[in-house]
């Protein structure tokens, strides 16, 4: 007699993994601001987890720049300097810009796909979620990397995620008003795309990046 094959379970994640997630997502969404020297025991209370897979978890952190840690004192969240906002700046402005002359003659269908993106983040801002629009805004922009084609350009991208996802909150948080202009703006770049003048799109598009980057300069 034969029996049914039992479908693999997923493994749950170990400890450090836990802490590494809990603590990575509390600074990329500002619960943890940069500047914030916070202890092993907070972290490990906040987690649910003992303090040994903590410093697994920091140790990690530490390697992706995201905090310095201090012997018996803990952990400081490393603040975004001003150059790391001018780089990220740079690369998004080489990466969007040529995704997006690349797009244009395919631009009915990335419209649409959009558009999509931009109602979840109208719908994200009318709930008050600061994480959801967030994370819907990064998806309207990498949605545009990715129709490029350049699966290369598209990964580059990605790894910005980490950055552009902390200085995004930091923005939607921080400075009153931005996501109206975001909104606005995303909306701007659709009827680019209703239009026949490329240079009009690619406008739009540059003006968004530099727009996003005066914002992250003041508040600092």
């Amino acid at each position: 007699m034969t029996h049914p094959t039992a479908s693999p379970r997923t493994a749950a994640p170990s400890a450090a993994e836990r802490a590494y997630r809990h603590l990575k997502r509390a600074i990329l969404e500002q619960v943890y601001p940069g500047g914030s020297l916070i202890s092993e025991g907070e972290i490990a209370e906040a987690a649910g987890v003992s303090r040994t897979p903590v410093r697994e978890a920091l140790l990690r952190l530490e390697a992706e720049g995201l905090v310095a840690l201090y012997p018996k004192r803990g952990a400081l969240i490393r603040p975004v300097s001003a150059r790391e906002i001018a780089d990220v700046i740079e690369a998004r402005r080489l990466v969007e810009l040529h995704a997006a002359e690349r797009v244009w003659p395919r631009r009915a269908e990335l419209r649409a796909d959009l558009a999509r993106w931009l109602t979840e983040m109208r719908q994200a801002h009318a709930a008050g979620d600061v994480t959801a629009l967030m994370a819907a805004d990064r998806a309207f922009h990498a949605t545009v990397v990715e129709a490029a084609g350049n699966e290369i350009l598209a990964e580059l991208y990605h790894r910005l995620r980490d950055r552009q996802v902390r200085m995004g909150e930091a923005s939607f948080r921080l400075s009153p008003g931005w996501a109206e202009v975001v909104l606005t703006e995303h909306a701007g770049q659709l009827a680019a795309l209703d239009g026949d003048d490329p240079q009009a799109w690619l406008d739009a598009v540059g003006a968004h990046i530099d727009n996003a980057a005066t914002v992250l300069r003041t508040l600092r």
